[in-house]
C-alpha cells in the first residue's frame, strides 16, 4: 500500500513538472528577485534562460569637442606675376590589410544601466543648528522608481517604493516611507539635546512589484542603500540684560 502511494506521488509530481516545462516553451516564465543587493530579472523560454540585472549606472566620461581650426586668409597674386605651381611628389602607400577581431559570445548575465538611485541627505538650519531646537531633515529621493525591461521579448515593468530608518547620530532613530521635507513642511525633525558633531545615517530600503502578461507579483527580497553626513551643532549664546 506505502508503494503504490508512493508510485502515485512521483507519477504527480513529474506530471507537475511536465506541465510547468510545457507552460515556459511557448511564454517565457519570469521572475524578479534580489541577490547581493541588485534586483535581478530572470526569464526562461524553453531551454533558454536569460539574467537582467537593475544595478547603479556608471557615469560616462565627458567628452570635450573637438577644436576647429581657423580659417587663413589667402591674398591674390598680382594679376602681372605668374603663378608658379609646385607638385608634390607622389608617395606610394601601403596599406596593412584589416584583421577582423574574434567576437565573443554574448553573455546572458547582461546588464541593465538603469539606476537605482542612493539618496542625498539635506537639512536645515544647515549652518550650525542650535540645540534645544527642531532640525528638519529630507532627501532628494523620489517616492516611486520604474524601470521597464525587454527580456526573451517579453515586457516586464518593475516598480520599486523606498522606505526610510535615520540615525541621527545622538542614539535616536526615526522610521518613516515619507521622504521629509524643509521647514514649515518637514515631517522629519529632531532636537539635538547637546552640541556637538554627529553623523547622520539614512538607510534607504527598496522593494515593490513587478507586472508581466497582465499579473503583478511581488518581488523578492529588498535593495538597501546607505547615505551618510554631518552636523555641527552649537549651543545658544548667553546675553546678560540689566
Amino acid at each position: 500500500m506505502r508503494k503504490t502511494i508512493l508510485s502515485l506521488a512521483l507519477i504527480c509530481c513529474g506530471i507537475q513538472a511536465a506541465v510547468a516545462a510545457d507552460q515556459c516553451a511557448e511564454t517565457a516564465c519570469v521572475s524578479v528577485y534580489t541577490d547581493t543587493n541588485q534586483i535581478i530579472i530572470e526569464a526562461r523560454k524553453g531551454s533558454t534562460t536569460i539574467k537582467k540585472v537593475i544595478t547603479q549606472a556608471t557615469k560616462k566620461p565627458v567628452v570635450k569637442p573637438t577644436p576647429v581650426a581657423k580659417a587663413i586668409p589667402i591674398f591674390m597674386l598680382p594679376t602681372s606675376a605668374p603663378q608658379v605651381v609646385i607638385k608634390k611628389p607622389r608617395v606610394k602607400r601601403t596599406y596593412k590589410p584589416r584583421v577582423k577581431k574574434a567576437v565573443t559570445s554574448v553573455n546572458l548575465n547582461d546588464r541593465l544601466t538603469t539606476m537605482v538611485p542612493t539618496a542625498g541627505v539635506a537639512y536645515q538650519p544647515e549652518f550650525e543648528p542650535l540645540i534645544n531646537v527642531p532640525v528638519y531633515f529630507w532627501c532628494d529621493l523620489p517616492s516611486l522608481f520604474q524601470s521597464r525591461v525587454d527580456i526573451i521579448g517579453e515586457i516586464v515593468d518593475v516598480a520599486l517604493r523606498p522606505s526610510f530608518e535615520w540615525s541621527f547620530g545622538d542614539g535616536s532613530f526615526y522610521a518613516t516611507t515619507e521622504n521629509g521635507a524643509p521647514y514649515p513642511n518637514g515631517t522629519i525633525q529632531h532636537t539635538y539635546t547637546r552640541p556637538g558633531t554627529y553623523q547622520i545615517t539614512l538607510i534607504t530600503t527598496w522593494n515593490g512589484s513587478y507586472t508581466h502578461n497582465a499579473a503583478t507579483r511581488a518581488v523578492t527580497g529588498t535593495v538597501i542603500k546607505s547615505s551618510n553626513a554631518l552636523i555641527t551643532v552649537v549651543k545658544a549664546p548667553t546675553t546678560f540684560k540689566g
